[in-house]
Parts: C-alpha cells; sequence; structure tokens
C-alpha cells in the first residue's frame, strides 16, 4: 500500500531514457508515495541530465522526492539532485561541480606528422566549429564561451531555485568546484548528512507513512555481452578469473 521507490542515477549520464521511464513508472504507481533518488554520478551531457531534472520536477509535483548521494552527485548528477524535496549525502561523498565543460582536440600537427591532408567543404560560416582538422578562430572561441556561459546560467538557476537561493549567493560556489557532503551542508547545498537509510527515513516522515514502508527497486534488465563486458562488475570477475588461471599455470609449472 505505502511503498517507497529507489530509482538508481549512474555513471555518465548520456541516455537518459531507461531513467526517464523508471520516473514516469513511479509517477503512475499510486501505491508509491515516495522516491528515492540514489545518485552515484559525475555528470555527463548537459541534455540528458537536463531532461532528467524536468522528470524529477514532474514527479515532485505528485510524489516526495528525496536526493540520496553516493560516493558522487557532481556537475550533472547535482543538478539532477536539486530538483528533489530533500538532498542527503554522506560526509565524504563528492558533490557540487557546478560548472559546464567543454574539451577541444586540434590533430592538425599530427595528420602532417602522418602526411594526411584533410579537405573540409561546408555551406555556413560556423557548419565546421569545433573541427579538429584545424585551429580555433577568435571568433568561434567566443561563441562557444557564450554557449558555455548560458548553458552554465542555466545551471546556476536550477540551484537557485531547487536550493531556495539568491542566484547571488549561487555565483561563488558556481566556479567548478565539488565538494565534501561536509561541506555542501554548510554551504546550503544538501540538507542533511547520512546514506540511503537516513534518506529512507526522510521521505516516510515527508510522506507521513506510519509503520515500515516498502522499498521497490526497478527489476535491473539483462545486459547484453558488451554491456556486461564494459561493467565494474564484469571487469572484476574477468581480473579474477585471470588471476585464478595464472595461479593455476604458476603450480602447475612448479610440479
Amino acid at each position: 500500500s505505502d511503498a517507497l521507490g529507489v530509482i538508481e542515477i549512474k555513471d555518465t549520464l548520456l541516455d537518459p531514457e531507461e531513467i526517464l521511464k523508471q520516473i514516469d513508472r513511479a509517477y503512475k504507481n499510486d501505491e508509491i508515495k515516495g522516491v528515492i533518488l540514489r545518485i552515484d554520478s559525475p555528470g555527463g551531457a548537459v541534455g540528458a541530465s537536463q531532461e532528467i531534472y524536468q522528470a524529477v520536477l514532474r514527479l515532485k509535483e505528485k510524489k516526495i522526492v528525496v536526493a540520496s548521494v553516493g560516493n558522487v552527485a557532481a556537475s550533472g548528477g547535482y543538478y539532477i539532485a536539486v530538483a528533489a524535496h530533500k538532498i542527503v549525502a554522506n560526509p565524504g561523498s563528492v558533490t557540487g561541480s557546478i560548472g559546464v565543460l567543454m574539451d577541444y582536440v586540434n590533430v592538425e600537427e599530427l595528420l602532417k606528422f602522418a602526411k594526411v591532408h584533410a579537405e573540409i567543404i561546408k555551406a555556413g560560416a560556423y557548419k565546421d566549429i569545433g573541427s579538429p582538422l584545424r585551429p580555433m578562430k577568435p571568433e568561434e572561441r567566443v561563441f562557444f564561451q557564450n554557449l558555455l556561459e548560458d548553458m552554465h546560467r542555466q545551471f546556476k538557476e536550477a540551484v537557485a531555485k531547487g536550493r531556495s537561493l539568491k542566484i547571488e549567493q549561487v555565483e561563488p560556489l558556481a566556479d567548478g568546484r565539488v565538494f565534501t557532503g561536509k561541506q555542501a551542508l554548510k554551504l546550503g547545498l544538501v540538507d542533511q548528512l547520512g546514506g540511503q537509510q537516513e534518506a529512507i527515513e526522510i521521505a516516510k516522515n515527508l510522506a507521513e507513512i506510519s509503520g515500515e514502508p516498502e522499498i521497490l527497486y526497478p527489476k535491473e534488465k539483462q545486459k547484453g555481452l558488451i554491456k556486461l563486458l564494459m561493467s565494474g562488475d564484469a571487469e572484476s570477475r574477468l581480473m579474477k578469473w585471470f588471476y585464478s588461471l595464472q595461479q593455476k599455470k604458476a603450480m602447475y609449472l612448479m610440479k
């Protein structure tokens, strides 16, 4: 009857589809009175972070939402957290990083070394902006800087709104720095120190659930072979298997 749902937001945020589906299912499930966003992400693409942020705002209109910071909820991970009613972080969690970053690589000299000549054909002055095949022009650098400044402004506004702060209070904290959970609490970026259990207790109280609520987790999808091999668990298993073979080989040679 009265349940709390847990939605995990992990790793780099690039494709928000599965997370958005989980949020929508929680929104439509009348048995779920509150949702714990268990965040363990360093951020990712701006668009993906904003889509999840907007979905959490919609969920927040109907359910209690508490963000629980695991190891890290930085950049886009923190962007999502500020949409919740409350944010809980461990004292040593890493959070914040209120900034926007774009990487640019120029391989022109490498191509010259390899005796490869690249040609660019375009229609539109800025169509090849950011191309790694040529140096960036001063006006293009200004264009990108203005683009990032606008994204950064949106991020700061979301933090100010979610944390009930003035933009002037957010500005000094929005230079890309990360903070520990303990520091973030003093700065007003999180509400309480603790782990997932503390987040569950807060959600339970805010949702006015008496007794112990049922905790619902989304069903874990079966991973394909490629995704399985790329996952941390698979890497750990492969390393154990490798060392096991090495030990057996050493024992065989010693006989």
